[in-house]
């Protein structure tokens, strides 16, 4: 039983020497890892900024876009009001007009004095008389009351104005009242 005596050998040391490595390459590892969730951390932290950035961008373009929608919409509210507040004086002007036609209005009287400052005051505004005699005549813009056939005309012209019409820039405040000489048929 000699072999019985034998000392016994060291149990497996190239297993302890493994693990000193084991562990180097699980700490290797343990970076990589590290290191790969903190790239994907910063990628993603990246999106983010990135998303949030665009967001901000289409904010930014829709404030402008409202804001250019408030400013237009304010300009057709104003020309809406001055429009309205024309149309209440229209009866006054149309009375001033025919008393200016018939000579009722004498120059440096105060009548016609009022009747220049509101011709001004809605001159400012925008305000444009139009329906004259022998104008083409233009359904959009005029109101035939009476039609005259005449052989002098080839197409319909204004005999006789009526009432003026009259316009704010390019708004239809009311169509001139005319009587319109048409053409003959033969």
């Amino acid at each position: 039983m000699p072999e019985e005596n034998l000392p016994e050998e060291p149990a497996q040391e190239p297993e302890e020497s493994q693990a000193p490595e084991d562990s180097a390459e699980a700490e290797q590892a343990a970076d990589a890892a590290e290191e790969a969730s903190s790239e994907d951390g910063d990628k993603d932290a990246i999106d983010r900024e990135l998303e949030i950035f665009q967001d901000l961008q289409r904010l930014q373009a829709d404030f402008v876009n409202y804001k250019a929608r408030v400013e237009r919409d304010r300009g057709v509210e104003r020309q809406l009001a001055v429009a309205e507040a024309i149309r209440a004086f229209l009866p006054a002007l149309d009375d001033l007009t025919r008393a200016e036609a018939h000579g009722d209005l004498q120059d440096g009287t105060p009548m016609a004095a009022i009747a220049q400052k509101l011709k001004a005051a809605g001159e400012k505004f925008g305000l444009k008389a139009f329906g004259e005699k022998g104008e083409a005549f233009d359904p959009e813009k005029h109101e035939a009351l009476v039609q005259n056939p005449s052989e002098e005309v080839t197409e319909p012209v204004i005999a006789d104005v009526i009432e003026l019409g009259y316009m704010v820039g390019d708004r239809l405040l009311r169509p001139a009242k005319v009587a319109v000489s048409v053409p003959q048929e033969s």
